[in-house]
């Protein structure tokens, strides 16, 4: 006799899936038996189990073609996790404009998510149920360090807007049995903080910065996820949950 996985039938939407966090849930997920669509604008490498579509979360109509194109095989959308983001460090590579990287980083952090989740909220309407888990961070609460970056640093304001959209999206659809909850990690070691950790010294002040005395790991959030987006969360949206380490709690 096997035990019940804790997403057994359900399918998840995973955005920002080809690294880091989003692909730490691709893995979990499928794990505890969810059926998992996972897109990002880059091209993916999971295993032929994993449906793969390659789509830009700030492109209205191919956001609404990818939802047409889960829907046509497996008729619904139970959960959805909005993981796609970028930082100023790495929004736009080429290019030192910071009105540029400005635009870029609030396009992919905060419309990306309107976006998907304008969609995928219709299809959680008409099923009467869903749970919306949004990635923001713990400079969407805090402010970002001095010794790391500029004041007007485009992604702490991003990720304030990611908390913000959250509860207002969680008051308006808890009616209709869609739950919608943020998940704010400190420093993960992931591709994205690559560039910051690299200089050792750095990386030593970041995991300072954390009572753990470490940074968290992308599985670390991942279980987060998981939890939120099972129906052992059932009494939680409009939260916003921290893993950081205690940073915030200094």
């Amino acid at each position: 006799m096997t035990s019940q996985k804790r997403l057994d039938g359900k399918t998840a939407l995973i955005t920002g899936a080809n690294s880091g966090i989003g692909a730490s849930c691709v893995k979990l997920f499928s794990a505890q038996g969810a059926n998992i669509i996972a897109t990002d604008i880059d091209r993916m490498n999971f295993n032929n189990e994993i449906i793969q579509i390659q789509s830009d979360v700030t492109k209205s109509d191919e956001a609404k073609k990818l939802i047409n194109d889960i829907l046509i095989r497996f008729k619904s959308i139970d959960i959805l996790v909005n993981s796609a983001g970028v930082t100023s460090r790495n929004a736009i590579p080429d290019t030192n404009n910071d009105e540029e990287i400005w635009d870029r980083v609030m396009e992919v952090n905060v419309k990306g998510i309107f976006i998907i989740s304008k969609y995928v909220i219709e299809v959680m309407k008409t099923q009467k149920q869903g749970s919306i888990i949004n990635l923001a961070s713990i400079m969407g609460v805090v402010g970002y360090p001095e010794t790391l970056g500029t004041p007007l640093n485009p992604y702490p304001p991003s990720k304030g807007a990611v908390i913000q959209l959250t509860k207002t999206l969680a008051n308006h659809v808890a009616q209709y049995g869609i739950r919608v909850n943020a998940i704010c990690p400190g420093f993960i070691e992931t591709n994205m903080t690559k560039s910051l950790t690299k200089n050792q010294s750095t990386k030593k002040i970041i995991e300072g910065l954390h009572p753990m005395g470490r940074m968290g790991k992308a599985e670390e959030v991942a279980n987060a996820a998981l939890f939120l987006a099972s129906d052992e969360s059932s009494f939680i949206t409009g939260s916003n949950l921290l893993v950081d380490g205690g940073y915030t709690a200094k």
